[in-house]
């Protein structure tokens, strides 16, 4: 059914329908999920959501707790794999080929930049792959080399106890509660030499905190005043 509905609609025209299908896979996975958001994040604003990537099930997290239209990056090779790789093209992910190739960066770009001035949100992972440890992995350069040219805002996002519901290299599933938190936009278009070159360090530290919290490494000393059950229809509470 999912195939038939990225195939043949718009994906703007069933995006209800595609939630409504990752919530339930999730709660037939058994994940029970919230979503905790910054009073700052603005729902209408279209971003670039830079996350910590757990497992195969982040897409459907994210897809489920985003409260706006979103696509992402996606490795080219995941193109090619049959069906899959249609349903991932219609669906409007961007590939990301070898980016050490002058000419696949220039590429990207252009397809990030695209996407985002036709109001559509994305989703980056910089971690270049799923965490084996359940901590956050060094970020990738990437999105931050473009993020001044671009000059829309990152918003920083953490998924907290997806590891424990999953991992690689695990055969089981877990019952587990999972918590993303949608952290406050860093607007990048007025933003210093100094402060576009720490960006990257900045983003990973706020991505990661809420994860160093859950395993009691540090305080948790962010309030967030918005707070959702994803078993309730989405909506944002201001």
């Amino acid at each position: 059914m999912l195939l038939l509905m990225a195939v043949f609609i718009d994906p703007r025209k069933n995006d209800r329908p595609q939630r409504f299908f990752a919530r339930n896979i999730l709660r037939m996975a058994g994940a029970k999920f919230r979503v905790v958001v910054s009073n700052q994040f603005d729902p209408n604003q279209t971003c670039i959501f830079v996350s910590n990537h757990v497992n195969l099930f982040d897409p459907f997290v994210l897809y489920s707790a985003i409260p706006q239209f979103v696509r992402g990056w996606e490795l080219e090779s995941h193109f090619r794999i049959p069906i899959y790789g249609r349903m991932m093209k219609r669906f409007g992910n961007i590939p990301v080929a070898d980016v050490k190739t002058p000419g696949n960066l220039k590429k990207l770009f252009r397809l990030t930049r695209q996407a985002l001035e036709q109001g559509i949100s994305l989703i980056v992972f910089p971690e270049g792959g799923r965490t084996r440890t359940g901590h956050v992995q060094p970020f990738r350069q990437g999105i931050f080399r473009m993020v001044r040219d671009l000059g829309y805002p990152i918003v920083p996002v953490s998924i907290v106890g997806s590891f424990e519901f999953y991992h690689k290299g695990s055969w089981m599933l877990h019952l587990s509660e999972i918590v993303v938190y949608i952290h406050d936009p860093i607007h990048t278009q007025n933003l210093s030499s100094n402060e576009l070159n720490t960006l990257q360090d900045r983003v990973q530290e706020i991505v990661s905190q809420p994860l160093m919290a859950s395993y009691g490494l540090v305080s948790s000393s962010k309030s967030f005043k918005t707070e959702r059950d994803t078993t309730s229809p989405m909506h944002i509470d201001k």
